[in-house]
């Protein structure tokens, strides 16, 4: 019997009851922050949260790495927290570099830290994550990489991210479902993101790949580089798919390997019969560089945000 958090089967029915407590619990602590009974705390910095209402992959991470470069690009000072899903800090505020392991701080932080270049700090508690990183840095603008749901932190602006190219069967709460809040919860947001090459709402974000790196040697390639080749595909993200289709579009031949959500690869994952190249995410391969191949390759790819998103996200902080 398979179950599937999307879908509405038998064992997603057996779970509705531990969904409706999960509902009571969650409604009731929301409402204990909204009317002050549980303490949020107040940063100096103007704080954006970039969350989701379902658990599973909505290409957050690339949306908080192009919201950052721009913010930077204004001449502010931008930091990044992060519970850092996956990694092993369970103790104190980890400040993440390039040369961090991602075993230990999570795949996400590390990639942020290495493609903004902006402090990151990795906690389970985000506001103890946002002080440390006050403590040491001025900072304008601070970005949580998920938290939508930390209402322990107060926050200037929530931007919930939806994938459009993912179905959504199931409307419940986990655990039966995939949601952690009721779909109400939508109306209170500042930005929802629609995420998808094909979406046609007034926000939307689309990942452009741009280059393929190879993991050893640093070689950069044309996407075109592999066009109706044979590849190995490898993907340990929420939603593999995205990143296949993306190579599809490609028009390359790929031969596809999902690995689950933040998965720790060790080196025979990788060991394939057929030795084709084997291309991955940028976020997986920072988990992948000690066993490094030269048939390794990473693509490259950036957030491409509408301009009407811009325009309205300058408005609501009063970005210059």
């Amino acid at each position: 019997m398979t179950f599937n958090l999307y879908e509405k089967g038998v064992l997603n029915y057996l779970l509705l009851p531990l969904s409706g407590l999960f509902f009571l619990i969650s409604s009731a602590r929301k409402k204990f922050y909204d009317l002050g009974i549980l303490n949020s705390y107040k940063s100096n910095a103007k704080v954006i949260v970039v969350g989701n209402i379902t658990v599973g992959g909505t290409g957050k991470t690339p949306v908080v790495i192009t919201l950052t470069k721009y913010l930077l690009s204004r001449g502010y000072s931008v930091g990044v927290i992060s519970r850092g899903y996956g990694g092993s800090n369970h103790k104190d505020s980890y400040f993440v570099n390039e040369n961090s392991d991602p075993a230990v701080c999570g795949d996400e932080p590390l990639l942020i830290a290495k493609e903004a270049k902006v402090p990151v700090v990795v906690n389970k508690d985000r506001v103890q994550a946002l002080k440390d990183l006050e403590s040491r840095h001025k900072i304008d603008f601070i970005i949580s990489d998920d938290g939508l749901q930390h209402y322990a932190l107060k926050r200037d602006l929530e931007i919930t991210m939806i994938d459009e190219s993912r179905e959504v069967d199931n409307d419940w709460l986990l655990p039966a479902g995939p949601y952690r809040e009721s779909k109400k919860r939508l109306e209170a947001v500042d930005f929802i993101i629609y995420t998808g090459l094909s979406s046609n709402s007034q926000y939307s974000s689309y990942l452009k790949p741009t280059n393929l790196v190879n993991l050893k040697t640093n070689e950069i390639k044309p996407t075109s580089y592999f066009i109706g080749q044979n590849c190995h595909a490898v993907a340990g993200i929420g939603n593999p798919e995205r990143f296949f289709n993306t190579l599809s579009n490609c028009e390359i031949l790929v031969t596809k390997h999902p690995f689950p959500d933040h998965y720790q690869f060790k080196e025979q994952d990788l060991v394939f019969e057929e030795e084709y190249p084997i291309l991955m995410t940028k976020k997986d391969c920072v988990k992948c560089q000690p066993f490094a191949t030269d048939k390794m390759w990473y693509l490259e790819v950036e957030s491409v945000l509408s301009d009407i998103f811009y325009e309205e996200f300058n408005k609501a902080l009063d970005v210059r």
